[in-house]
């Protein structure tokens, strides 16, 4: 067995690459600059139980560790203390590694992509399998909420060795090292590259794919000409043509229901029309996996959901209810407003905290223009300062001058807030909400938020 020091242990990906090893019998070690901070302790707690040793990220891991490699990833400067002072280690960045314990699985492996939603549905196929009795292996970038244990964070389970469910990360093309059995392709948006780009990502990855796919219908008429002729592909969606088709989606007492091409009704485990076309994805997955219509349609009503997905909070003291949610680009934001509105009938207090300078500079027009036609009369989208977790920065664009340049466009500015800090924010809201109004905290990367979110709770 080997001998692995993750440097950056703590991020969602590495952490969860870091328990699959522990649990294949390898020594793990690990660093992290957030290490001590109390919003991160629901990682860093269950990785030292399992038996992973931490240490702040300031290279006094060489004192007591001899390891074998040094697992890095992008996010990772040049000039960060461990790699310093690992010099002479090999560096093994972690979509190498993650690949190497790909290649070894021994079942089916199952590779779950798309801009938006990879984690919630990666955890839904993941939970479906286990209802199934299947007890799948699954690697996701969320903790899932099943399988969170006290020496398991939730973003890693080890199962029965029959399928692995995997996130396949678009971001940095990390995808492209990475060969899978089957595939599910959920959508293609503003996120981290242009429409054009990231459909020729997806076409490259898919090439690789071995037994089946399934594809969103609007990803698919993107990247149709790039398919292999012999790879089996179903097409989800809602138009006329998808092989699987969503005929309704409806709520009904607060629960919502969707009727998929060619069979009954299904009730929903989540509200949101993108849970109805989640479990249209995994519905047609399953198919292709070989199971039973009337199983898997039952495999797919129950799911525990994910930490900070749609995630409930209570309520305030006048009866506002309260989430959290990780939406950080234009489609998940929106999705994740959309749903909101199915959860009470009153306005909608959003708050976000836009995962870094530079995506936000990528997708702040798109987001604006989602907005400026969403948004209500009476509700109210407060932006924060992008979160800096460190590295190069040039720290533009600011939310002030982004706020400044959405002023110009919209056609209803007083929906439009600038947050100067989290608690100015949080008095605000409180003194303008009524009973059957909704709180919802979004944003990427900074667990703090979700601490934000629980402080609105009978406040």
């Amino acid at each position: 067995m080997a001998s692995y020091h993750f440097v950056g242990i703590g991020g969602i990906g590495m952490s969860a690459l870091a328990a699959m090893c522990r649990a294949a019998g390898h020594r793990v070690s690990g660093s992290d600059r957030g290490y001590g901070l109390a919003a991160n302790e629901r990682i860093f707690s269950p990785l030292e139980k399992s038996g992973i040793a931490i240490y702040r990220q300031d290279g006094s891991f060489r004192r007591t560790e001899t390891s074998d490699f040094l697992v890095w990833s992008t996010a990772i400067e040049e000039d960060n203390p461990d790699l310093v002072a690992g010099k002479g280690i090999v560096r093994l960045h972690r979509s190498e590694l993650l690949k190497q314990m790909l290649d070894s699985f021994p079942g089916t492996t199952i590779a779950v992509t798309g801009s938006c939603g990879k984690s919630s549905v990666t955890a839904y196929l993941a939970e479906a399998l286990d209802n199934l009795g299947f007890a799948p292996d699954c690697l996701n970038g969320a903790l899932m909420k099943k399988f969170i244990a006290p020496d398991n964070a939730g973003n890693y389970r080890r199962g029965a060795g029959k399928y692995l469910v995997f996130e396949s990360d678009e971001s940095d093309k990390s995808l492209l090292r990475y060969q899978a059995d089957y595939a599910v392709v959920l959508n293609l948006g503003c996120d981290h590259y242009d429409a054009d780009e990231l459909g020729r990502v997806f076409g490259t990855f898919l090439g690789g794919v071995r037994r089946g796919a399934v594809i969103e219908e609007h990803v698919y008429e993107k990247i149709r000409s790039r398919l292999p002729p012999e790879l089996p592909v179903a097409v989800f969606g809602e138009g006329a043509g998808c092989s699987h088709r969503l005929e309704r989606y409806e709520v009904r007492e607060h629960r919502a229901f969707a009727r998929f091409s060619g069979c009954g009704e299904i009730a929903l485990p989540q509200s949101g029309r993108h849970t109805a076309l989640n479990a249209l994805s995994l519905f047609a997955l399953l198919g292709m996996l070989g199971v039973d219509r009337e199983k898997a349609l039952g495999a797919l009503t129950t799911f525990e959901g994910i930490w900070r997905r749609n995630d409930a909070h209570g309520s305030t003291a006048c009866g506002a209810v309260i989430f959290d949610d990780y939406a950080h680009n234009p489609e998940k934001i929106r999705a994740c407003l959309g749903a909101m509105r199915e959860c009470a009938p009153g306005k909608i207090f959003a708050v976000y905290q836009p995962h870094g300078y530079g995506p936000f500079g990528f997708m702040c027009d798109t987001l604006f223009n989602y907005l400026d036609e969403d948004l209500r009369s009476g509700d109210r989208f407060y932006l924060l300062e992008p979160y800096y977790a460190g590295g190069t920065s040039s720290h533009r664009p600011s939310a002030a001058e982004v706020f400044d340049s959405w002023r110009q466009k919209a056609k209803d500015f007083s929906r439009f807030c600038l947050g100067a800090d989290r608690e100015s924010v949080r008095a605000e809201i409180l003194a303008r909400l009524q009973k059957g109004d909704v709180v919802v905290v979004m944003g990427a990367r900074d667990n703090s938020l979700s601490d934000f979110a629980e402080s609105f709770r009978n406040a």
